[in-house]
Protein backbone atom coordinates (compact mmCIF):
# COMPACT_ATOMS: atom_id res chain seq x y z
CA UNK A 1 0.00 0.00 0.00
CA UNK A 2 2.03 3.16 -1.08
CA UNK A 3 -0.17 5.88 0.37
CA UNK A 4 -2.49 6.16 3.28
CA UNK A 5 -6.24 5.59 3.27
CA UNK A 6 -8.36 8.72 3.42
CA UNK A 7 -11.76 8.61 5.06
CA UNK A 8 -13.35 10.28 1.95
CA UNK A 9 -11.56 7.30 -0.19
CA UNK A 10 -14.29 4.82 1.92
CA UNK A 11 -17.19 6.79 1.69
CA UNK A 12 -16.81 7.00 -1.93
CA UNK A 13 -16.24 3.00 -2.05
CA UNK A 14 -19.13 1.82 0.18
CA UNK A 15 -21.65 4.81 -1.55
CA UNK A 16 -20.72 3.28 -4.96
CA UNK A 17 -21.41 -0.31 -3.51
CA UNK A 18 -24.59 0.66 -2.32
CA UNK A 19 -25.36 3.30 -5.30
CA UNK A 20 -24.40 0.98 -8.12
CA UNK A 21 -23.04 4.08 -9.68
CA UNK A 22 -20.96 6.73 -9.62
CA UNK A 23 -24.35 9.44 -10.27
CA UNK A 24 -25.78 7.73 -7.04
CA UNK A 25 -22.81 7.98 -5.02
CA UNK A 26 -22.21 11.27 -6.02
CA UNK A 27 -25.75 11.86 -5.47
CA UNK A 28 -25.39 10.36 -1.54
CA UNK A 29 -22.02 12.50 -1.01
CA UNK A 30 -23.13 16.17 -2.28
CA UNK A 31 -20.30 16.23 -4.56
CA UNK A 32 -19.24 15.93 -8.06
CA UNK A 33 -19.03 12.50 -10.32
CA UNK A 34 -15.17 13.28 -11.41
CA UNK A 35 -14.74 13.93 -7.94
CA UNK A 36 -15.71 10.38 -6.97
CA UNK A 37 -14.39 9.01 -9.79
CA UNK A 38 -11.13 10.78 -8.80
CA UNK A 39 -11.56 9.17 -5.34
CA UNK A 40 -12.61 5.69 -6.22
CA UNK A 41 -8.84 6.14 -8.80
CA UNK A 42 -6.39 7.04 -5.97
CA UNK A 43 -8.23 4.16 -3.69
CA UNK A 44 -7.46 1.86 -5.93
CA UNK A 45 -3.76 2.63 -6.39
CA UNK A 46 -3.65 2.65 -2.59
CA UNK A 47 -4.94 -0.60 -2.36
CA UNK A 48 -3.59 -2.17 -5.35
CA UNK A 49 -6.41 -4.37 -7.00
CA UNK A 50 -9.76 -3.45 -8.80
CA UNK A 51 -12.59 -2.35 -6.68
CA UNK A 52 -15.57 -3.00 -9.62
CA UNK A 53 -16.53 -4.49 -12.18
CA UNK A 54 -19.45 -3.39 -14.50
CA UNK A 55 -22.45 -5.53 -15.30
CA UNK A 56 -25.53 -4.73 -16.72
CA UNK A 57 -24.84 -0.75 -16.44
CA UNK A 58 -24.02 -0.98 -12.73
CA UNK A 59 -21.04 -1.34 -11.14
CA UNK A 60 -20.52 -4.44 -9.04
CA UNK A 61 -17.93 -4.49 -6.13
CA UNK A 62 -15.13 -7.09 -6.38
CA UNK A 63 -14.69 -10.25 -4.55
CA UNK A 64 -11.52 -7.99 -2.82
CA UNK A 65 -13.88 -5.47 -2.04
CA UNK A 66 -16.29 -7.56 -0.20
CA UNK A 67 -13.62 -8.88 1.55
CA UNK A 68 -12.96 -5.62 3.30
CA UNK A 69 -15.87 -4.21 3.34
CA UNK A 70 -17.51 -5.19 6.86
CA UNK A 71 -13.54 -3.47 8.02
CA UNK A 72 -14.68 -0.73 6.22
CA UNK A 73 -17.70 -0.22 7.68
CA UNK A 74 -16.68 -0.46 11.23
CA UNK A 75 -14.08 2.20 10.03
CA UNK A 76 -16.55 4.80 8.86
CA UNK A 77 -19.54 3.65 11.74
CA UNK A 78 -16.50 4.43 14.25
CA UNK A 79 -15.58 8.40 12.55
CA UNK A 80 -19.42 8.59 12.47
CA UNK A 81 -19.28 8.24 16.38
CA UNK A 82 -16.01 10.24 16.69
CA UNK A 83 -18.13 13.20 14.89
CA UNK A 84 -20.70 12.76 16.98
CA UNK A 85 -19.13 12.76 20.25
CA UNK A 86 -16.86 15.62 19.33
CA UNK A 87 -20.35 17.45 18.38
CA UNK A 88 -21.88 16.66 22.26
CA UNK A 89 -18.35 17.49 23.71
CA UNK A 90 -18.54 21.03 21.88
CA UNK A 91 -22.29 21.53 22.94
CA UNK A 92 -21.37 20.61 26.39
CA UNK A 93 -23.25 16.99 26.15
CA UNK A 94 -20.60 14.69 26.42
CA UNK A 95 -17.54 14.16 28.81
CA UNK A 96 -16.78 13.41 32.67
CA UNK A 97 -16.59 15.35 35.45
CA UNK A 98 -15.27 14.52 38.79
CA UNK A 99 -16.14 15.83 42.11
CA UNK A 100 -15.27 16.42 45.27
CA UNK A 101 -17.35 17.24 48.21
CA UNK A 102 -18.11 17.39 52.09
CA UNK A 103 -20.29 14.83 52.60
CA UNK A 104 -23.36 16.37 53.55
CA UNK A 105 -23.48 17.96 50.27
CA UNK A 106 -23.23 14.45 48.47
CA UNK A 107 -26.78 13.68 49.89
CA UNK A 108 -28.71 17.00 50.35
CA UNK A 109 -27.75 19.82 48.05
CA UNK A 110 -25.71 18.81 45.32
CA UNK A 111 -28.01 15.75 44.11
CA UNK A 112 -30.47 18.45 42.31
CA UNK A 113 -28.10 20.50 41.35
CA UNK A 114 -26.25 17.46 39.24
CA UNK A 115 -30.07 15.76 38.41
CA UNK A 116 -30.72 19.02 36.69
CA UNK A 117 -27.28 19.56 34.89
CA UNK A 118 -27.77 15.79 33.63
CA UNK A 119 -31.01 16.14 32.20
CA UNK A 120 -30.24 16.90 28.55
CA UNK A 121 -26.72 16.03 28.89
CA UNK A 122 -27.16 12.29 28.38
CA UNK A 123 -23.31 11.44 27.21
CA UNK A 124 -22.33 13.30 30.59
CA UNK A 125 -20.73 10.78 33.47
CA UNK A 126 -19.59 11.72 36.49
CA UNK A 127 -17.81 10.70 39.72
CA UNK A 128 -18.82 12.38 43.26
CA UNK A 129 -16.59 11.77 46.04
CA UNK A 130 -17.69 12.82 49.91
CA UNK A 131 -14.73 13.47 52.20
CA UNK A 132 -13.42 15.86 54.55
CA UNK A 133 -12.34 19.31 53.42
CA UNK A 134 -8.22 18.45 54.17
CA UNK A 135 -8.54 15.16 51.89
CA UNK A 136 -10.32 17.52 48.77
CA UNK A 137 -7.84 20.01 49.37
CA UNK A 138 -5.24 17.13 48.60
CA UNK A 139 -7.44 15.84 45.56
CA UNK A 140 -6.44 19.53 44.61
CA UNK A 141 -3.19 19.72 44.89
CA UNK A 142 -2.91 16.29 43.35
CA UNK A 143 -5.20 17.15 40.09
CA UNK A 144 -7.07 13.65 40.68
CA UNK A 145 -10.27 15.83 40.71
CA UNK A 146 -11.56 18.49 38.57
CA UNK A 147 -13.91 20.43 41.18
CA UNK A 148 -14.29 20.72 44.71
CA UNK A 149 -17.26 21.83 47.62
CA UNK A 150 -15.40 22.56 51.06
CA UNK A 151 -15.42 24.98 53.62
CA UNK A 152 -12.63 26.54 55.62
CA UNK A 153 -10.37 27.07 52.82
CA UNK A 154 -7.56 29.05 53.53
CA UNK A 155 -5.49 29.07 49.95
CA UNK A 156 -2.50 27.45 48.26
CA UNK A 157 -1.04 28.49 45.38
CA UNK A 158 -2.11 24.98 43.11
CA UNK A 159 -5.83 25.70 43.88
CA UNK A 160 -8.24 28.35 42.44
CA UNK A 161 -10.79 29.21 44.80
CA UNK A 162 -14.13 31.41 44.78
CA UNK A 163 -15.42 31.55 48.07
CA UNK A 164 -20.03 31.94 48.82
CA UNK A 165 -20.94 33.11 52.12
CA UNK A 166 -24.27 31.02 52.52
CA UNK A 167 -27.11 31.93 54.49
CA UNK A 168 -27.28 30.09 58.11
CA UNK A 169 -31.01 29.64 60.03
CA UNK A 170 -32.06 28.05 63.48
CA UNK A 171 -33.35 24.74 63.23
CA UNK A 172 -35.52 22.54 64.77
CA UNK A 173 -38.52 19.76 65.10
CA UNK A 174 -41.96 20.67 63.70
CA UNK A 175 -44.05 21.48 66.69
CA UNK A 176 -41.66 23.03 68.84
CA UNK A 177 -42.56 26.82 70.25
CA UNK A 178 -39.69 27.89 68.62
CA UNK A 179 -42.44 28.09 65.34
CA UNK A 180 -44.38 31.04 66.58
CA UNK A 181 -41.43 33.16 66.47
CA UNK A 182 -40.59 34.82 62.94
CA UNK A 183 -36.92 35.50 63.74
CA UNK A 184 -34.97 33.60 66.22
CA UNK A 185 -32.34 34.94 68.73
CA UNK A 186 -28.98 34.07 71.06
CA UNK A 187 -32.01 35.41 73.75
CA UNK A 188 -34.60 32.87 72.45
CA UNK A 189 -32.14 29.69 72.48
CA UNK A 190 -31.09 30.62 76.21
CA UNK A 191 -32.87 27.74 77.98
CA UNK A 192 -32.26 25.45 74.35
CA UNK A 193 -29.85 22.63 74.14
CA UNK A 194 -27.49 23.83 71.55
CA UNK A 195 -26.15 21.17 68.39
CA UNK A 196 -23.25 22.68 66.96
CA UNK A 197 -20.18 22.29 64.73
CA UNK A 198 -16.79 20.78 66.12
CA UNK A 199 -15.50 23.64 68.27
CA UNK A 200 -12.34 24.29 65.92
CA UNK A 201 -14.28 25.03 63.20
CA UNK A 202 -14.55 28.52 61.95
CA UNK A 203 -18.32 28.66 61.93
CA UNK A 204 -18.58 27.29 66.07
CA UNK A 205 -16.15 30.61 66.82
CA UNK A 206 -18.52 32.61 65.13
CA UNK A 207 -21.56 31.20 66.49
CA UNK A 208 -20.37 31.61 69.79
CA UNK A 209 -19.07 34.88 69.93
CA UNK A 210 -22.65 36.17 68.67
CA UNK A 211 -23.92 34.42 71.87
CA UNK A 212 -21.39 36.15 73.71
CA UNK A 213 -22.16 39.65 72.29
CA UNK A 214 -26.08 38.86 73.59
CA UNK A 215 -24.89 37.96 77.19
CA UNK A 216 -26.30 34.48 76.32
CA UNK A 217 -24.63 31.17 77.11
CA UNK A 218 -24.13 28.72 74.60
CA UNK A 219 -25.77 25.75 76.00
CA UNK A 220 -23.78 23.09 74.80
CA UNK A 221 -25.39 19.75 73.61
CA UNK A 222 -23.69 17.79 70.98
CA UNK A 223 -20.41 18.58 68.99
CA UNK A 224 -21.42 17.09 64.69
CA UNK A 225 -19.13 17.38 62.17
CA UNK A 226 -21.61 18.09 59.53
CA UNK A 227 -24.35 19.95 59.04
CA UNK A 228 -27.23 17.44 58.05
CA UNK A 229 -26.11 15.41 61.03
CA UNK A 230 -26.92 18.38 63.25
CA UNK A 231 -30.67 18.52 60.76
CA UNK A 232 -31.12 14.56 61.75
CA UNK A 233 -30.69 14.98 65.39
CA UNK A 234 -32.83 18.41 65.81
CA UNK A 235 -35.94 16.42 63.75
CA UNK A 236 -35.53 13.76 66.71
CA UNK A 237 -36.39 16.20 69.21
CA UNK A 238 -33.05 16.10 70.36
CA UNK A 239 -31.92 19.65 70.12
CA UNK A 240 -31.38 22.75 67.74
CA UNK A 241 -28.88 24.05 65.90
CA UNK A 242 -27.56 26.52 63.41
CA UNK A 243 -27.24 25.19 60.06
CA UNK A 244 -26.70 26.14 56.60
CA UNK A 245 -29.84 26.86 54.97
CA UNK A 246 -28.79 24.70 52.12
CA UNK A 247 -28.80 21.91 54.79
CA UNK A 248 -31.97 22.49 56.48
CA UNK A 249 -34.29 23.13 53.50
CA UNK A 250 -33.62 19.29 52.41
CA UNK A 251 -35.35 18.28 55.66
CA UNK A 252 -38.51 21.15 55.64
CA UNK A 253 -40.54 18.24 54.83
CA UNK A 254 -39.40 15.51 57.16
CA UNK A 255 -39.98 17.01 60.71
CA UNK A 256 -37.56 20.14 60.99
CA UNK A 257 -38.56 23.78 60.77
CA UNK A 258 -36.44 26.53 61.04
CA UNK A 259 -36.54 30.43 60.95
CA UNK A 260 -34.04 33.29 60.29
CA UNK A 261 -30.77 33.27 62.85
CA UNK A 262 -30.22 37.20 63.89
CA UNK A 263 -27.45 38.46 63.71
CA UNK A 264 -26.89 37.04 61.00
CA UNK A 265 -24.12 34.45 60.46
CA UNK A 266 -22.94 33.29 57.20
CA UNK A 267 -20.87 29.19 56.13
CA UNK A 268 -18.49 30.37 53.61
CA UNK A 269 -18.57 27.66 51.06
CA UNK A 270 -15.37 27.58 48.65
CA UNK A 271 -15.55 26.44 45.14
CA UNK A 272 -12.10 24.89 44.52
CA UNK A 273 -10.23 23.40 41.16
CA UNK A 274 -6.65 22.90 40.11
CA UNK A 275 -5.30 25.89 38.69
CA UNK A 276 -2.58 23.71 36.40
CA UNK A 277 -5.33 21.16 35.21
CA UNK A 278 -7.26 22.65 32.30
CA UNK A 279 -10.52 21.88 32.70
CA UNK A 280 -13.12 20.60 30.19
CA UNK A 281 -15.97 23.20 28.42
CA UNK A 282 -18.66 20.58 30.54
CA UNK A 283 -16.51 20.98 33.72
CA UNK A 284 -16.77 24.97 33.37
CA UNK A 285 -20.40 25.08 32.54
CA UNK A 286 -21.13 22.58 36.01
CA UNK A 287 -19.36 24.76 38.26
CA UNK A 288 -21.29 28.07 37.16
CA UNK A 289 -24.35 25.90 37.58
CA UNK A 290 -23.56 25.07 40.87
CA UNK A 291 -22.31 28.75 41.47
CA UNK A 292 -25.62 29.92 40.32
CA UNK A 293 -27.83 27.65 42.46
CA UNK A 294 -26.19 28.77 45.39
CA UNK A 295 -27.11 32.58 44.70
CA UNK A 296 -31.01 32.34 46.07
CA UNK A 297 -28.83 31.31 50.17
CA UNK A 298 -26.31 34.14 49.65
CA UNK A 299 -26.01 35.74 52.67
CA UNK A 300 -26.51 39.65 53.24
CA UNK A 301 -24.63 40.87 55.56
CA UNK A 302 -21.86 39.20 57.19
CA UNK A 303 -21.01 38.89 61.19
CA UNK A 304 -17.43 37.31 61.22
Amino acid sequence: MSQILRIRQLEALMAVTTSGSVTGAAAELGVSQPAVSRLLSDLEKSLGFQLFDRSKGRLVPTQEVRYLQPSVERVLELMKQISDVSQDITQRKAGHIRVACLPGFATSHLPNVVAEFLEDRPGVTMTIEPDRPERILEWMIGEQYDFGITDSFNGHPAVESRNIDVRTVCVFPTGHELENLCEITPHDLANAKIIHTRRDSDFFGRLSKAFQNANVKLNSHIEVRQFTAACELAVKGVGVSVVSELDAIQYAARGLSYRPFKPILSHTLSLVRPILKQPSLVTLEFIEQFRESLVPFKAEEIIR
